[in-house]
């Protein structure tokens, strides 16, 4: 199991009952970063400096800043192309020189691509300009649109389209209205000089955990099956909540005078929806299945896990239970809606299925056409509007997005690490180091195997091994020795038979060789010497 490097993005998760406003009445981001020019000074304005939106991508150095000059490329930055370096404001005869902060127009292509060109550049950030004024910032005369534009109703979400893991450069969204005035400086070959800085996410005592999800999402499913050990073993230090992931059909067009056009998607006449597991609108699992296990969900965490007289723990163990009894019992086709199957997974979790209708009841009917019937599920729109989220599923520690999978190890860091210095529970101080298995210490209390003993078992068994096979090695050797050494002396003995049995043979042979060699000697005297 491989732990992904969680890069902290500053998007934060807010409930709509703790939202503050300010003086204009507007909603501000929730965010870490800042955003500031420093020259001219006629750009500089007062804290905390220009608004902006943050990206889903890159990695912003977390407790620094990038305070650098500002080049405007004269490029949509969609395609890379090494001469774009040669161009943009303020000119000049050569090439962009690192390091430097990147503007570049919305527009054309994504956000992802564009950011990528520009690191490719040599870009330490990228600043991108809105190209489109909000409705309310040209109905308050701050932002001027150009002609026959129409305004929109929120800045953009500079979400990663899923290619992003390459960028570690980070980036923000200027409003129009701020980012017109500092490109008609920079045009004007007039320097300019913009920070961007990031605060610490913040610690506590008590960690927060939001995890963004919807009934039938499958990409969390293995680690809302293994959380719960971790939510008993944290003892109360997590306040975690759930949020359910639904949209507004009527911003979706779902509703066309009276009628549901989304049909099985929604509840309410079009109000509430979510989208189809299956893609089968006439079969299986729908989108108005979804609703009301969310709508449940929602409930059981208000009424077990949300802080309030009875219950002040706020860790949502019944709610994690019900989840995991739901998941392995009944999130299939024919049991999804199945009564009997979801009030067994409510009892063995220790929650009261009467309870749990009761609440649904208050709430408002999910068949009622006002569009403002059910407060819970307009609760979940609120959030899902202000927080931003459009990525699924997606968690967040201490209101700060945490980027990889989702799974047990990466959260169960996440949390630790968001604990204040001296403040980390036990079980993180056993387990978050453990390197090999943290559900395993959570289950048990301590890791399973830690480096050192891993490292000191290792070399015992290194050095058995080499013993035994040093033993072995001589001991064949012994052996080898001792049968050559048998098998030399049976060839000897061999041979010395053998050499017994022929031995009369030669002496034979050679007595009749030698009288023969002495009759041929006298021969050859007589014959050629006279010899009286």
């Amino acid at each position: 199991m491989k732990f992904a490097l969680l890069s902290l993005l500053c998007l934060g998760v807010v409930r709509s009952d703790d939202l503050e406003y300010d003086n204009n009445g507007r909603v501000p981001s929730v965010s870490s970063s800042h955003l500031q020019v420093h020259i001219p000074k006629s750009l500089t304005k007062r804290e905390p400096g220009y608004r902006h939106r943050e990206a889903f991508f890159g990695i912003p150095p977390y407790g620094g800043s990038i305070q650098q000059k500002l080049i405007y490329a004269n490029d949509a930055m969609c395609e890379w192309n090494n001469d774009v370096k040669k161009g943009g404001f303020p000119q000049s005869d050569k090439p962009w020189q690192s390091p430097f902060i990147l503007m570049v127009d919305r527009g054309d292509c994504s956000f992802v691509q564009k950011a990528r060109n520009a690191q490719k550049a040599g870009a330490a950030g990228v600043i991108f300009a809105d190209n489109r004024c909000t409705c309310e910032d040209e109905g308050k005369g701050e932002c001027q649109a150009m002609a026959q534009e129409e305004c929109e109703a929120r800045e953009p979400i500079m979400a990663d389209d899923g290619s992003g893991s390459d960028i570690t450069i980070p980036s923000l969204l200027m409003y129009k209205q701020d980012s017109d005035a500092i490109k008609a400086e920079l045009t004007q070959n007039h320097m300019v000089r913009l920070e961007m800085a990031w605060s610490l996410p913040s610690t506590d005592p008590i960690v927060q955990f939001d995890l963004w999800t919807t009934p039938t999402e499958q990409i969390s499913k293995e680690f809302q099956l293994t959380w719960r050990p971790a939510v008993e073993a944290l003892q109360g230090r997590v306040k975690f909540t759930p949020h359910m992931y639904l949209y507004d059909g009527i911003e979706e067009g779902c509703r066309e005078g009276d009628e549901d056009v989304c049909d099985s998607l929604c509840s309410a006449n079009g109000r509430y929806c979510a989208a189809d597991p299956d893609g089968d609108l006439d079969h299986g699992i729908s989108g108005l299945d979804v609703v009301r296990e969310s709508l449940r969900r929602e409930c059981i965490w208000n009424i077990y896990g949300k802080d309030n007289k009875n219950n002040n723990k706020n860790n949502g163990e019944e709610w994690w239970k019900y989840v995991e009894n739901f998941l392995q019992h009944c999130d299939s086709e024919p049991l999804f809606s199945d009564v009997k199957c979801i009030g067994q997974a409510m009892l063995d979790a220790g929650i009261e299925p009467k309870a749990v209708a009761d609440c649904e009841k208050k709430s408002g009917s999910l068949d009622d056409p006002d569009a403002k019937s059910n407060n819970l599920l307009n609760h979940c729109l609120v959030e899902k509007e202000m927080a931003g989220v459009v990525i699924l599923p997606t968690a967040y520690v201490n209101q700060v997005p945490l980027r990889g999978e989702l799974e047990f190890a990466t959260v169960f860091k996440a949390v630790c690490n968001g604990y204040e210095r001296g403040t980390m529970p036990d079980i993180c101080t056993k387990c978050s180091k453990c390197g090999i298995d943290e559900y395993s210490c959570v289950l048990n209390g301590q890791c399973p195997m830690n480096n050192t003993t891993k490292t000191s078992v290792s070399k015992q068994t290194f050095a058995i091994s080499m013993g035994v096979m040093t033993t072995l090695f001589v001991v064949f050797l012994c052996v080898g020795l001792v049968c050559l050494k048998r098998h030399a002396s049976q060839m000897r003995q061999q041979v010395a038979g053998m050499m017994a049995k022929y031995k009369p043979i030669d002496n034979k042979e050679e007595m009749s060789g030698m009288m023969a060699d002495d009759d041929d000697d006298e021969e050859f005297v007589n014959r050629n010497f006279a010899i009286s």
